[in-house]
């Protein structure tokens, strides 16, 4: 399984990407933001890092920009990382108590790709 890494750079952007050791760089990285639903939930937010002029979830940071790493975060979130990033489609449960809805008359988990 790849070092996955869920982080919140220096420049205050909440981070997923892969951890590579050798180049101390943080790969492949995504930026996630919450994004209130009306009424008490929110959504997450999977985007490239370079978006709105970047596609693809790609690029590299160095870990010296790396602030803080989250010890533990949603499986889920993980998941839709990968789905994101390779295009293969992960099981995966609820949002893990982050409060997140589906809209009414949809099952998913309120992640938005």
């Amino acid at each position: 399984m790849e070092n996955i890494k869920f982080v919140k750079l220096v420049s205050g952007d909440t981070c997923i990407g892969v951890k590579d050791d050798e180049q101390n760089v943080l790969k492949d990285v995504a930026v996630v933001q919450a994004v209130p639903m009306g009424g008490s939930g929110i959504q997450i937010a999977i985007l490239p890092f370079g978006f709105p002029y970047e596609d693809e979830i790609g690029g590299e940071i160095g870990w010296d920009k790396v602030m803080y790493v989250y010890a533990e975060f949603p499986e889920d979130i993980k998941n839709k990382y990968i789905e994101a990033k390779s295009g293969i489609r992960m099981a995966g449960g609820g949002m893990g108590g982050l409060g997140g809805a589906a809209p009414k008359g949809r099952s998913d988990s309120g992640i938005i790709l």
